[in-house]
């Protein structure tokens, strides 16, 4: 987990792993029907240094040998059917019987996301093929699998590794899953409506580069904590904070959150400091430099000037440096 404070806060001990579920073959498993695999060396290792992985790979978990007779998706795109290519054995009950329990037992596993294989019949996400009785295709598919685990767990943070090349689509699910993690550990830990509080006041500025309105609405709930029943609270909480952070943090939205934070600087920064400031948030905003610049010299002033407030942001740090986080333009 990352240090979301400054040096003059440090974290006591540093949690457990994030556990995430992962389709099979990233992690080099030679479980595809040809009996390769699709290694992912930033699964696999760099992001892996911080995360518990649960591989699954439906195919073979539901029975089917390695190698095997490759499938497609076929017929109505929202409820197509699995046949093998050549022979046209139809597998569609089979992998629906068994995605019901696997998703079942997902759910005791305590997952803060899912990595799934793209384009895949069981696994892909989106814009799977699905063909028609002429051979034709649309991408409009969901995998079978990925569609039950998407029904059992709406919100959950879910991408697949093409999308995951996207700069800013990795940087918003690895903010998401770190988020989340800090989360489940604050209820592990003895979830009281104080440290509920101090969650969202140190959270503050992360969520409102996502969504301004949600994070309003997440305040007005923190406010209201003593009138409802601790479970209804934090379930609720929980439901706010995944959809806003699962609202894209546009650079518009980032230039709003650190002039906010400029706001607790203000009697410190020196008219310079201030201009220099102004100049890099607005070069971001107009996407000419990485968040990472005015990020960095934010951070430099909070630890310059003290100011503790800025100093538990988590926003500042949201990952480990390693992930390379706010590095696009």
């Amino acid at each position: 987990m990352p240090n979301t404070r400054t040096e003059d806060n440090p974290p006591s001990q540093p949690p457990d792993r994030i556990r995430l579920g992962i389709s099979a073959c990233l992690l080099g498993r030679p479980v595809r029907y040809d009996g390769g695999h699709k290694l992912d060396p930033f699964l696999a290792e760099t992001l892996g240094a911080y995360v518990e992985w649960i591989p699954v790979c439906p195919e073979v978990e539901c029975g089917l040998p390695v190698p095997r007779e490759a499938m497609h998706l076929v017929g109505d795109p929202a409820a197509p059917r699995l046949l093998t290519i050549r022979s046209q054995i139809d597998h569609t009950e089979r992998m629906l019987a068994w995605a019901r329990r696997r998703v079942a037992e997902l759910q005791r596993e305590d997952l803060c996301g899912f990595v799934f294989k793209s384009r895949s019949p069981s696994s892909g996400l989106q814009r799977v093929k699905v063909y028609d009785a002429s051979g034709n295709f649309r991408t409009t598919g969901v995998g079978l699998f990925a569609r039950a685990f998407l029904d059992r767990f709406p919100l959950l943070p879910a991408e697949d590794e093409g999308r995951l090349h996207d700069p800013a689509l990795r940087e918003n699910f690895i903010e998401r899953i770190f988020c989340l993690k800090r989360y489940r550990d604050l209820r592990a830990g003895g979830a009281t409506r104080g440290r509920l509080v101090r969650f969202q006041a140190d959270h503050k500025i992360l969520f409102m580069s996502h969504s301004p309105e949600l994070l309003r609405q997440a305040g007005r709930l923190v406010a209201q904590a003593k009138t409802l029943p601790p479970g209804e609270l934090f379930r609720r909480y929980e439901e706010l904070m995944l959809k806003t952070l699962a609202a894209t943090a546009t650079p518009r939205k980032h230039a709003n959150a650190l002039q906010h934070m400029m706001g607790y600087l203000r009697s410190n920064l020196s008219p310079d400091e201030k201009q220099e400031l102004l100049e890099v948030i607005d070069q971001h905003r107009r996407e000419l430099v990485p968040l990472v610049v005015p990020m960095t010299l934010m951070r430099h002033y909070a630890r310059k000037y003290r100011e503790p407030y800025l100093g538990r942001q988590v926003y500042l740090n949201p990952a480990p440096l390693e992930l390379k986080l706010r590095n696009h333009a």
